[in-house]
């Protein structure tokens, strides 16, 4: 057996590099086949390893060969001698750590072999009985699913053309489990290494597949893994050296990368309460239902061959003959098309595609590319000239929406559909064309997501006539596709549906059978004309039929609802194609008008037919209009879907004595999918309608929503699904979803298929009645599952609107959707509120919603909201964006907080309110612990908070990082019941508790401070002294509003002074940096605070815009104070650099100015409107570290700048002390700064009886001279001196200088050094380093740099550094770590977190590019 001991040699590589290298070197010496490994041999003269970290290798170096120098002989008879030699030799210091990157580049499909643990495959060879790399990858070939258990699933789906990598993941965990029963510690597989070949090896079984990826393995191997890596310098290298240091070298090894999800095992369903089953849960009875046909596709003579023929017949035989008139906003004729100058238009158009795009040899667009037609909704005869262009021209129209910004959300995600299809052209019109957003060049920018197109206006004006000799080739409808029609899904993506011509002639044959469309008929059309039921009556089957079309757009709607009403009785059409939302506005805008007649119509299309509640539209509208000549039997609601296109609609019959179809179902059934005929005098009843019988040609079925596509029973509701010619053939690009959707095989209880040919899913639930009729009874994307219930979304807008819909919300303008919420679906309601109604109506009304909704459904809402009017987004024709409206709701952007109310609530309660920063929704596992902490130590009652909030405190991610069960009660702000409120509470002691202020220090200390009541009325007294604050007046205040100084000038002296708090989100400046100082500018604000971090990233992010902001109209001569708040010494080169970068843009150097405060008093300094400029004094830099304070003059050698931390406020007394004899200091000494003012701290809050730290900092007294007077000790290390300016009233006052903190000022070689001095000499010496921050680390100076560039600069900084520090301050820097940016942690005040810091370093989670160690 062999066995091998650490060895140690000087060098340049970290232990796990060590081992890596070893391995390859000592493979030569492996006993071959048939020899045996001494494991536990290995195992003992090892320490245990963690696996090796992915996460550190993922920047990767571009060179693609070893060094040969590894292979020579010399060098591999040098290891075996350094082997035997130096068995047990020590080494006192640790080598760098470095950031090592493979030798080649990462790939989706790359892995490496696992490594089980010390002793494992890296030692082991060919022939060993630990698995080797063959073996490894080899052995999911070899493992049934028998053996995979719950692996196999994840191995079987790749194999079906998936993508191979969970599969591969998968196998090779489960076989790391059955490979290694003995070993304790099983880890997932290493992913950073690469295969070419590995997608096809498991995409495609090979014949003989255990040899085939045998051989893989073996050509993997000489591109090295993670496993195996290159020393810096060729010399492996171990240490022994101190404890410590050597469980920091080894942490560096540990991964940080986060485990996959084939790794994560959530074993919080086990937490969950298990659901029992429903006793009330009903059950079909009904037998299995058959498949329905419709009847038979009539083959009529004269139907054309294609639809182009139809259009060639129509425009050569009738060109005078109308095909569509469009409108203006008026109701006014604005263009009749006719089919002459429609077939004329179409062929210049498709000349000009094919021709005149690109050159002769290389043209832009074939037949059978894709074109977007982009076109508005108002201009239907530019559309359609479009559209049947492209179809002449053999290519495939695929019609969006405009897009009206570059951000628009939703044309965000059209862009995406365009890219997938290869679309480089768009047609569009002129006026749409000059409407589109330009650039300051006049070009179209290229949208958000879109991509590079060629914009191709079509009007006839700008096309080149074609010769007389070009025809468009017109064929007879074949399988190639025609259109792209594009689908918005429940979470916001499209997609984009293919129709074929041979289905878009069909269609349009088994419509005009349906619908009984003959030869010159007269069509309004108020619906979308490019997509659904708008496209297939308006555009297609009209041309086929000769039909004339009166197109109404949704902006003639807009302003007269009743304008489709008047075309109609104009027009004497015999057909109208609405929705019921069109319907309800005409009954809304209806005011017994005597011009209007609908007695022409023989057929009235309700295209959201299967929507269950449009029945009460069409009963509403028959009442009314019954008078006005319409007749019953001339609603004909249809159900469609882009998927199936048409699937049921109502024929038009001559006999109105057979009445249309309804069930009265009940809506206890419904959720558990089952028919249940009903009462209407029952409350929770659905009563729907049919939509008529199946189309002609067709054959419908109905399967079972989830899983195999079982026939449901008749009672039951299920997915209709359709097999016909005439429906879309897949998803553009999307193989997957087409399989699952227009790939389906409907199977019968006895395991037969219902038919050979697929079906279609149509995405609406419902089920056949008697007589064939179809009834939908909602959408699976509205489809809602609460507990095991089904829920339909309309079903509870339905409810909703029932409630006095016209007071208080917008019919329409309402949305309901989910939100998984521990596991399970939880229903939100979203509405716009009327302006004109008041808040207790609106809430009373929203009680009721919420009661109705319980009561009818069963079920409770888990967030109810009405927001301001025109907020929610909008499609472009003006429906609800639902996922938009939904991603707002997550984002909490529906709904503003208000601390504001809480608090002063709490105050008349009688309650001591603790302000609270929320958890941020991106990240939760960091934020909430804190709210978690500050809760439980200052023992909270209750939690006030907004429903958005509410909400991400009980979701998924919240509840696995904290148990919100122990939690006090949680109220929901936006959700409070409207009683007259009890007498208000008025404290009876001035000094007793108002609030706690929470906040986390500079050194990293979250802690909770008393604030009293007299200590409010003095602070706010104290600030509206300062800063001349009265209520005319209005201040910005960019920020943080939860804590400090921030939440007083916001919630506490905007109060007590009357005047207007505008506050700006520090976060939001991070998306736009110009954000704060356009609010300051166009509101005229006088006075604005901020923090340094605000201050930083307009000084960052607006250096180079200051001309295009001073274009903008941004002005800010009118500030005269813009304070800097914070808790730490003056940053005097970025206050500079900002009075420098804004002095064109008006902003006075004067005016810009800082202020100090800490926990014990919020607010020592404060700069005054009318107070003197402050005033810089420089210090001697060596006398400052022995605590000597010695005035030198500027530039003088060793000078340090120290400027005055703001004027002290009035009432506040200051004094310098010795920290450890508590005694007076003279001018000449740095002592800390303790503080006497009415508005001190009473204390820190501690539920635990810590009182000696309470006063020790508040009530600390001089250990001689004045020992009456109680101090509060402020932690930061300072001195006072005499200015000679002069204030306002004429008199000299003292300045205060900040100098440091205490706990941060680190005591080496017996001298005091203060972090800020050393950085900014760091900072300085490259300009690649961003950031820097200091500490100790047992008495070693440790420097954190964050480096901007290429990583092969980061050992160029050492020496620099070190060399720095040297010179400036003597010192020797022991650690240098070089990080990416980003890496030192500040805090909401832009402050460093310098212990944050040295926690994070100690417990290696700063992946650091570079550590160098010098002890």
């Amino acid at each position: 057996s062999l066995s091998i001991a650490p060895l140690s040699l000087p060098g340049d590589i970290t232990q796990k590099g060590y081992e890596k290298k070893r391995s390859k070197l000592i493979r030569a010496y492996v006993p071959h086949p048939g020899g045996t490994f001494n494991t536990q041999s290995g195992m003992s003269h090892r320490p245990f390893f963690a696996p090796p970290s992915a996460a550190r290798f993922h920047r990767r170096r571009s060179s693609g060969t070893r060094d040969e120098r590894y292979r020579s002989d010399v060098h591999s008879e040098a290891v075996q001698a350094v082997l035997a030699r130096h068995v047990e030799s020590k080494v006192a210091v640790p080598m760098p750590s470095k950031r090592r990157s493979l030798v080649v580049q990462t790939s989706m499909d790359a892995y490496t072999p696992p490594d089980s643990s010390s002793g494992s495959e890296e030692e082991a060879g060919p022939g060993d009985d630990m698995p080797g790399m063959e073996h490894w990858m080899t052995r999911p070939a070899l493992l049934g699913p028998a053996h995979l258990g719950s692996t196999s699933s994840s191995s079987s789906s790749t194999q079906s053309g998936g993508s191979g990598n969970a599969g591969r993941l998968a196998d090779s965990l489960a076989h790391t489990h059955l490979s290694h029963p003995h070993l304790k510690h099983s880890t997932p597989p290493d992913v950073t290494g690469y295969s070419s070949d590995s997608s096809h090896s498991h995409s495609h079984p090979h014949p003989n597949s255990e040899r085939h990826i045998g051989t893989i393995a073996r050509n993997t191997q000489k591109y090295g893994n993670a496993e195996r890596m290159e020393t810096g310098d060729g010399v492996p290298v171990s240490s022994r050296v101190s404890a410590k240091i050597q469980q920091l070298v080894n942490t560096l090894k540990m991964p940080r990368r986060p485990p996959l999800r084939e790794f994560f095992v959530d074993d919080f369903e086990e937490l969950l309460e298990v659901q029992q089953p429903d006793p009330k849960q009903r059950r079909p009875e009904g037998a299995e239902m058959l498949a329905v046909r419709g009847e038979a596709l009539g083959v009529v003579t004269n139907w054309p061959p294609s639809l182009e023929a139809a259009l060639q017949r129509w425009g050569t035989i009738s060109p005078k003959a109308p095909c569509l008139t469009s409108l203006d906003t008026t109701g006014k004729p604005l263009y009749v098309l006719t089919y002459g100058k429609l077939w004329s238009r179409s062929v210049k158009l498709a000349f000009n595609i094919l021709h005149k795009l690109g050159s002769k040899q290389e043209p832009m667009v074939r037949p059978g590319d894709r074109v977007a037609l982009v076109f508005p909704n108002n201009d239907p005869v530019a559309f359609m000239v479009a559209f049947y262009g492209c179809l002449l021209a053999e290519v495939v129209p695929v019609p969006i929406e405009v897009p009206l910004t570059r951000k628009d959300a939703g044309s965000q995600q059209i862009g995406f559909l365009l890219g997938s299809c290869g679309v480089t052209v768009a047609l569009t019109s002129d006026a749409c064309h000059k409407g589109l957003p330009k650039s300051a060049t006049g070009e179209i920018p290229q949208f958000r997501g879109w991509p590079k197109l060629l914009w191709f206006v079509t009007e006839s004006k700008h096309l080149s006539k074609p010769p007389r000799d070009w025809f468009p080739h017109i064929k007879d409808a074949n399988s190639d596709t025609a259109y792209i029609e594009y689908k918005t899904c429940k979470d916001g993506s499209v997609l984009g549906v293919t129709v074929m011509r041979i289905a878009l002639l069909t269609h349009c044959q088994a419509l005009t059978q349906s619908c009984g469309y003959t030869e010159a008929e007269t069509i309004v059309n108020v619906l979308d004309f490019k997509k659904d039921v708008g496209l297939w009556h308006g555009i297609l089957t009209s041309v086929m039929n000769m039909m004339h079309v009166i197109s109404v757009p949704y902006s003639l709607m807009k302003v007269n609802p009743l304008s489709w009403i008047q075309k109609v009785y104009h027009f004497k059409a015999k057909v109208a194609c609405v929705k019921s939302r069109d319907m309800h506005w005409a009954l809304v805008a209806h005011r017994e008008q005597k011009d209007i007649s609908l007695s022409s119509l023989r057929m009235l299309l309700v295209a959201d037919g299967s929507n269950p509640w449009s029945i009460s539209s069409c009963d509403a509208f028959l009442n009314v209009f019954q008078s006005k000549g319409l007749r019953s039997e001339v609603i004909c609601p249809c159900a469609s879907s882009p998927e199936a296109l048409t699937v049921a609609i109502r024929r038009p019959v001559e006999d109105s004595s057979q009445p249309p179809g309804r069930g009265v179902l009940s809506m206890q059934g419904l959720s558990y999918s089952v028919v249940r005929v009903d009462t209407e005098e029952r409350l929770s009843v659905l009563t729907v309608q049919d939509v008529g019988t199946v189309m002609p040609g067709a054959l419908v079925c109905v399967v079972k929503p989830d899983g195999v596509p079982l026939l449901c029973k008749t009672d039951e509701i299920g997915e209709l699904c359709v097999c016909s010619v005439a429906t879309g053939t897949s998803y553009y690009g999307l193989t997957g979803m087409t399989k699952n959707t227009f790939e389906v095989f409907p199977v019968a209880s006895g395991g037969g298929l219902v038919s050979e040919y697929a079906f279609v899913r149509t995405g609406l639930l419902g089920f056949v009645g008697p007589g064939g009729l179809v009834f939908i009874s909602g959408k699976m994307d509205g489809l809602i599952v609460v507990s095991g219930r089904r829920h339909n979304a309309d079903d509870i807008i339905a409810t909703a609107l029932a409630v006095e819909p016209m007071k208080f919300i917008y019919r329409g303008r309402i949305a309901v959707f989910s939100v998984t919420v521990l596991h399970d679906e939880r229903i939100v309601v979203v509405a716009e509120q009327r302006p004109d109604s008041t808040e207790e109506d609106s809430f009373q009304w929203m009680s009721r919603v919420l009661q109705a909704i319980d009561s009818i459904h069963g079920v409770g809402v888990f967030c109810l909201g009405l927001v301001p009017a025109n907020t929610l987004p909008k499609t472009p024709l003006g429906g609800l964006h639902l996922s938009e409206t939904k991603q707002l709701y997550l984002e909490g952007g529906l709904h503003p907080c208000n601390v504001l109310m809480s608090f002063y609530g709490c105050l008349y309660a009688g309650c001591v309110p603790i302000t609270v920063r929320p958890p941020h929704p991106q990240n939760i596992s960091t934020t909430l612990p804190t709210v978690k902490m500050i809760v439980e130590v200052s023992r909270s009652a209750c939690v006030m908070t907004t429903a958005v909030i509410c909400k991400l405190l009980r979701s998924k991610e919240a509840v696995a990082t904290v148990d919100i069960r122990n939690w006090p009660p949680v109220l929901d702000t936006d959700d409070l019941p409207k009683k007259k409120s009890p007498a208000l509470f008025k404290p009876c002691n001035p000094d007793a508790l108002a609030y706690l202020d929470f906040s986390v220090s500079t050194t990293g200390m979250l802690a909770g401070v008393q604030i009293s009541h007299n200590a409010v009325g003095a602070f706010c007294r104290s600030v509206k002294l300062q800063c001349e604050l009265y209520p005319s007046r209005e201040v910005a205040i960019c920020l943080d509003p939860y804590c400090g100084l921030g939440f007083v000038l916001w919630c506490l002296c905007s109060v007590y002074s009357g005047h207007q708090s505008i506050l700006i989100p520090p976060v939001e400046l991070e998306s736009n940096p110009a954000l704060w100082l356009l609010a300051v500018s166009q509101l005229r604000v006088r006075d604005t605070f901020c923090s340094y971090s605000v201050m930083e990233l307009c000084t960052k992010g607006l250096g180079l815009q200051t001309e295009a902001l001073k274009a903008r109209g941004l002005d800010l001569s009118r500030v005269r104070a813009c304070v800097v708040v914070a808790e730490e010494r003056p940053r005097m080169s970025l206050t500079h650099s900002f009075s420098k970068l804004f002095k064109d843009l008006g902003l006075h150097p004067r005016s810009v100015s800082t202020a100090f405060g800490c926990r014990v008093n919020l607010a020592i300094c404060l700069q005054g409107t009318s107070g003197p400029d402050p005033t810089t004094v420089y210090v001697d830099m060596r006398a400052l570290r022995h605590d000597r304070v010695r005035l030198v003059e500027r530039g003088s050698p060793h000078s340090l700048p120290l400027m005055e931390s703001g004027k002290i406020l009035p009432g506040v007394r200051i004094i310098i002390a010795n920290p450890e004899t508590k005694g007076p200091l003279g001018d000449s000494h740095l002592g800390e700064i303790w503080v006497h003012s009415a508005h001190n701290g009473s204390g820190y809050y501690s539920g635990y009886g810590e009182e000696v730290l309470q006063s020790d900092h508040f009530t600390s007294r001089l250990s001689f001279g004045d020992t009456s007077t109680v101090w509060a000790r402020t932690g930061y290390l300072g001195f006072l001196r005499r200015t000679e300016l002069t204030d306002a009233s004429g008199e000299r006052h003292d300045a205060l200088y900040v100098v440091g903190a205490l706990e941060e000022a680190m005591e080496l070689r017996g001298m005091r050094y203060h972090p800020i001095d050393i950085e900014t000499s760091v900072i300085r010496t490259h300009q690649s380093i961003m950031e820097c921050a200091v500490f100790p680390w047992t008495n070693l100076l440790v420097v954190v740099v964050e480096l901007e560039g290429s990583e092969q600069e980061a050992l160029d900084l050492v020496p620099m550094v070190t060399k720095a520090v040297l010179e400036e301050h003597y010192l020797i820097v022991g650690v240098v770590v070089v990080t990416d940016i980003g890496v030192i942690p500040i805090n909401s005040r832009g402050e460093k977190q310098r212990m944050h810091l040295r926690d994070g370093f100690l417990q290696d989670q700063l992946d650091p590019i570079y550590v160098a160690y010098n002890m």
